[in-house]
């Protein structure tokens, strides 16, 4: 290796670059790395300074926190002496404290590194333990990783580390320590031993050249150790309550019907800014205006079960927020206007980009419910059903003491809260509904308990056994919904699991594919799937299977 680029590899210029650039507030800042190769090592670690600290801090190279300090330990004298001793939370009287902290476990068991607690706490921040990092959830359910947490290094999104640093009135110190060997004498790279200390601003930093002993093949290194601040955002803008500015609501005009000439006519969702039942705003359009939206707006909440609920007539997000809709129509979707507007806007922004003119008329269900105050059952397939499936649990419960459907795993939970009429008639949408089905009503069938009904059954096959169970309660009308569980398993085995061909084509004309778009189609097959909930439900309810066991 030529001795001029082996020079400029020791003066750690480019790694210096990347210490001291620019940090957007929404980067990942490393603040804690701990790396060892053939040509060097490499650490980093992290200090939080006062700010009446700094300069002081600036004046110097070394490092303000060592690696393994910060923790609360104990000054001065023994407890039973005059003055006692003084606790210490982070170990230091100068008020210095960590934001990454060392673990140490002495051998006895492995040592990790973590977040500072108070950090954790500050942004209420979820530990996703699987990935060891740290989410951040805001007003509208959205997740953003703030830290990411591995064996060698931690990262934080300067964001928050600097709303951190506001409240706390304090800075951030970057401290770096980098040895770089080399096989080359200093003498032939024309350096000498030695070095020298530079301050920019809030960085400052020593070079320094010198010769190791002891190190076969390795001539030479430098070192660069120092450290560089980074300072708070203004208190207004820590995003913490008490300190941060009121932030003011934003609200999306939203389509709300169309004007004589054929135009789109819009109107904010403000509540305050519209009419209601107590005269405010008389010549604006009333709080529960319906707007209409494509169905495919609630797309995005059948994506993440885990996270949003839609139920017959509520859409929410954890504890976080809902909002009424009115999903009672075959072709969208409708909200009240006012109701619109007590969403986020990133969320009103979602809904914004579905909207589109239509008729102004709720559905029937929603207009007794809501405007006429009486019971009223939904007439959606997909309400009807997971109506069904609760109550068909909720007898076998009560009337068997065992469940005719087995209980959905974890990891197949999202299967019943996912049933619905798709938005499209998109194959792929219509494949997946129909593989949820079938591991809800097929998969799931309890075929131990089932199998005790009929000792005599040497069936291994769920749906037959099924089958042989209602036989044997003698009561009629069993046969078409074993026909429909069948078509429902040959659908998913001949094509939504596997290549389509002419099983497929065959057992998707038995449900009318042939002749209706795939919405449709699925639809009815939700119906039958009703229809034999509720025979299952008449047939526990009777209690033919109890007379059985």
């Amino acid at each position: 290796m030529k001795a001029e680029s082996e020079k400029e590899r020791l003066s750690q210029q480019e790694t210096l670059e990347h210490l001291l650039r620019e940090i957007d507030p929404t980067d990942m800042v490393r603040v804690y790395h701990s790396a060892h190769n053939g040509e060097g090592h490499y650490g980093i670690y992290c200090a939080l300074i006062p700010a009446d600290r700094t300069e002081r801090v600036l004046s110097s190279s070394q490092w303000d926190l060592r690696h393994g300090a910060g923790m609360p330990t104990a000054l001065g004298k023994y407890a039973d002496e005059e003055g006692g001793a003084q606790y210490l939370r982070f170990g230091s009287e100068d008020g210095i404290e960590p934001l990454v902290i060392d673990r140490m476990f002495f051998g006895v068991k492995e040592d990790y590194v973590e977040v500072s607690e108070e950090f954790r706490l500050f942004h209420n921040l979820y530990h996703d333990r699987k990935q060891n990092r740290y989410i951040k959830i805001d007003d509208s359910g959205n997740e953003d990783v703030i830290a990411i947490v591995k064996p060698r290094s931690v990262d934080i999104r300067l964001k928050e580390i600097r709303q951190f640093l506001a409240v706390k009135e304090m800075y951030l110190s970057i401290q770096f320590d980098c040895m770089v060997f080399s096989s080359k004498s200093l003498a032939e790279m024309g350096l000498a031993q030695g070095g020298s200390d530079e301050r920019d601003g809030l960085a400052y930093w020593n070079l320094s050249y010198s010769v190791p002993l002891g190190n076969p093949g390795k001539r030479s290194f430098s070192v660069l150790q120092g450290k560089r601040l980074i300072g708070p955002f203004p208190k207004v803008k820590s995003g913490f309550e008490g300190f941060a500015a009121e932030r003011a609501n934003q609200y999306s005009d939203f389509i709300i019907g169309m004007d004589d000439n054929g135009d789109d006519r819009f109107y904010t969702c403000d509540p305050n800014l519209l009419s209601n039942y107590f005269g405010a705003n008389p010549d604006a359009p009333h709080y529960v205006t319906p707007v209409n939206f494509r169905k495919q707006v609630l797309d995005k909440y059948y994506r993440e079960p885990s996270k949003y609920k839609i139920d017959d007539g509520v859409l929410s997000c954890g504890a976080l927020w809902h909002i009424r809709i009115d999903n009672h129509h075959d072709d969208k979707v409708c909200a009240m206007l006012g109701d619109l507007g007590t969403l986020s806007y990133q969320e009103q922004l979602h809904w914004r980009s579905y909207n589109f003119a239509s008729s102004s008329r709720i559905s029937e269900v929603t207009w007794r419910r809501d405007f006429l105050l009486e019971w009223t059952e939904s007439d959606r397939p997909e309400h009807a059903f997971q109506e069904r499936y609760r109550k068909l649990s909720e007898v076998c419960q009560e009337n068997l003491g065992w469940q005719i459907f087995l209980p959905l795993a974890h990891g197949d939970e999202h299967h019943i809260q996912g049933i619905r009429v798709p938005a499209t008639d998109e194959q792929q949408d219509f494949d997946s509904l129909i593989l949820g089905l079938a591991t809800i009503l097929v998969d799931s069938l309890n075929l131990s308990d089932l199998k005790r009904l009929t000792p005599e059954s040497r069936s291994t096959l769920s749906i037959q056994t099924l089958e042989n169970v209602l036989k044997s309660c003698d009561t009629g009308g069993y046969g078409e919904h074993i026909d429909f569980l069948r078509g429902i398993q040959s659908l998913r085995s001949s094509g939504a699991a596997h290549r389509k061909g002419q099983n497929y084509t065959k057992a998707a004309a038995n449900f009318g594919a042939n002749s209706q778009n795939l919405r449709t189609v699925f639809a009815n097959i939700l119906w039958q799937a009703v229809d034999l909930l509720d025979y299952l439900i008449t047939i526990v309810e009777s209690q033919k299977l109890s007379a059985l066991s």
